[in-house]
């Protein structure tokens, strides 16, 4: 009588996924292990300023403009305001000129990353693929004709910025709110920053992957705590007087090492042009 086969071992649980606490935390340390990275290699962070630079330089023109003609803006869309006593329209009028500059400073912070990582591709792409090879290896160059590539940035950027503006635009309405116009609407502006902030810093390690703006935010939702630690901690950095250039290269470095350890199926395994097709 044949003896039965013993049955194969039962394969083993897959690894507890950290709590949102912990993820959040996690996500606002890769930021600081990107800036590490910078810090041991000053001549990438070096090199991942120039594009930043200037990206800075016209957006600095443009607020400062904005911060000369502020008042006329805030007396245009306050013209309810014009017959009531002068310590209301004047409250009026200063309400709306801080919810003006802050809707800018938030579509500022949203567009920078994305127009930085435009202008900057080719420096970016340059710094994740030296991260990638300091920890055992970069991925293969997708086989995508360069205008190819330029014209999804472009697009991404386009969608992104799209965005962004209805948000800066809610943000703007919900600024005159009492109390929570002055609160809870900033916290909230800080979430959304950082969440789209994440997106775009992750999309040149994941790009290079096969996986384009679809399947990123996909990702990205499927760990959200992660992603939403690592782009506020980013918007907070990017807040301080020159910390969005200082920090960039730091930032590309820290989203390029999530991306290769929580985000990607396999940190070097690319799905081709192919697979790109299908997620865009």
């Amino acid at each position: 009588m044949s003896q039965p086969h013993p049955s194969p071992p039962a394969p083993a649980p897959p690894p507890a996924k950290p709590s949102a606490i912990k993820d959040l935390f996690g996500g606002a340390s890769y930021l600081l292990r990107g800036l590490g990275w910078t810090a041991r290699h000053p001549a990438q962070w070096l090199f991942g300023l120039i594009p930043a630079l200037i990206v800075l330089a016209v957006y600095m023109a443009a607020l400062v403009f904005l911060a000369i003609k502020v008042d006329d803006l805030a007396g245009w869309v306050t013209g309810f305001a014009d017959g009531w006593a002068d310590a209301a329209r004047t409250s009026a009028r200063i309400i709306a000129g801080v919810a003006i500059y802050g809707a800018a400073l938030f579509l500022a912070l949203i567009t920078f990353t994305a127009v930085t990582l435009l202008v900057g591709d080719p420096f970016y792409e340059a710094i994740a693929v030296r991260v990638e090879e300091s920890q055992g290896g970069a991925p293969p160059e997708p086989d995508v004709p360069l205008l190819t590539q330029i014209g999804r940035a472009i697009k991404d950027t386009l969608i992104i910025g799209g965005i962004a503006l209805v948000f800066a635009v809610v943000f703007f309405a919900c600024g005159f709110l009492p109390v929570v116009g002055q609160t809870v609407v900033p916290v909230v502006a800080a979430l959304v920053s950082g969440y789209f902030l994440a997106g775009e810093l992750t999309s040149v390690a994941l790009e290079r992957r096969g996986i384009l703006r679809k399947e990123r935010f996909a990702r990205m939702r499927a760990d959200r705590p992660l992603i939403v630690g690592f782009g506020v901690a980013t918007f907070v950095v990017f807040l301080i007087p020159l910390g969005a250039v200082l920090a960039m290269p730091g930032a590309v470095a820290g989203a390029t090492l999530m991306v290769r350890e929580r985000l990607a199926d396999d940190p070097l395994v690319t799905v081709g042009d192919a697979g790109m097709a299908e997620h865009h």
